[in-house]
């Protein structure tokens, strides 16, 4: 579906359809929806219509259908960003670093190996 060619509106309405049909495939009406939402009817059925609703209210039925999953497979987690992952990685080593200044009796033992 190409979702460009369709404008706001259209896309609310196909929404609102698709969250008709979860509501009914799962054999609950507007208003038990509601009432576990903490919606009002009206609103739910206004939803479903397509009239323009807040995220907030999407949230609270998608919650109240056993839904709320849905939305997660929409918007996967990220995962961290690239400047975390440099972070978690700590600094990327360039070279190496002096060796500490060794008294010269001991530079000899190793010599003598």
């Amino acid at each position: 579906m190409d979702t460009h060619a369709k404008s706001d509106r259209a896309i609310l309405r196909d929404l609102g359809g698709r969250l008709r049909r979860v509501r009914l495939e799962k054999n609950v009406s507007q208003r038990r929806v509601a009432e576990l939402a903490g919606l009002s009817r009206l609103t739910v059925g206004n939803l479903e219509r397509g009239v323009p609703s807040s995220l907030l209210t999407l949230l609270q039925v998608l919650r109240a259908l056993g839904s709320l999953d849905a939305l997660y497979a929409f918007l996967p987690d990220p995962g961290p960003s690239p400047i975390e992952l440099a972070k978690r990685r700590g600094r990327m080593r360039r070279r190496a670093s002096r060796e500490p200044e060794r008294p010269e009796s001991e530079r000899r033992e190793e010599a003598s190996w």
